[in-house]
């Protein structure tokens, strides 16, 4: 599996952004959003654990540049390189912290619909008869 978030497949689709607000069609929403959120996350995770090996490897070459008795300024570019990293990594983790955030509200409010609304829906779905939609004796 490609830390690249741009080249992993098989993820959950994202939820299609439509008018239908059936509870069924919400849910079903709420579902694909938090399954894509969790699996961004797991991509996310992977990426700092990459970044992170990635500026020790770095700081690393800067190291053996140094002892190497090369010009200083490319243990300077190297460090630089590892800086950097170093920098993104804290960033892509927030990112990911963020991602496991959103993907646990969006658990808590699919649950929160599903018991508020789930058993109108389950009322509404057993009737042979129409039933009036949501909102129409509010007029």
């Amino acid at each position: 599996m490609s830390s690249d978030p741009a080249l992993r497949t098989g993820g959950a689709a994202p939820a299609v952004a439509d008018g239908d607000n059936r509870y069924k069609a919400v849910q079903a929403k709420l579902d694909a959003l938090g399954r894509a959120l969790d699996d961004a996350g797991i991509g996310l995770e992977e990426l700092v654990r990459s970044v992170r090996r990635n500026a020790k490897r770095a700081e690393d070459v800067a190291r053996d540049i140094d002892n190497a008795g090369l010009d200083a300024k490319f243990v300077e570019l190297t460090s630089n390189v590892a800086v950097a990293l170093g920098g993104a990594g804290v960033q892509v983790k927030k990112l990911s912290d963020t991602a496991q955030e959103t993907a646990d509200l969006t658990h808590q409010t699919r649950r929160t619909h599903a018991r508020l609304y789930g058993a109108l829906d389950d009322i509404r779905s057993g009737r042979r008869e129409k039933t009036p939609r949501p909102g129409f004796f509010n007029r």
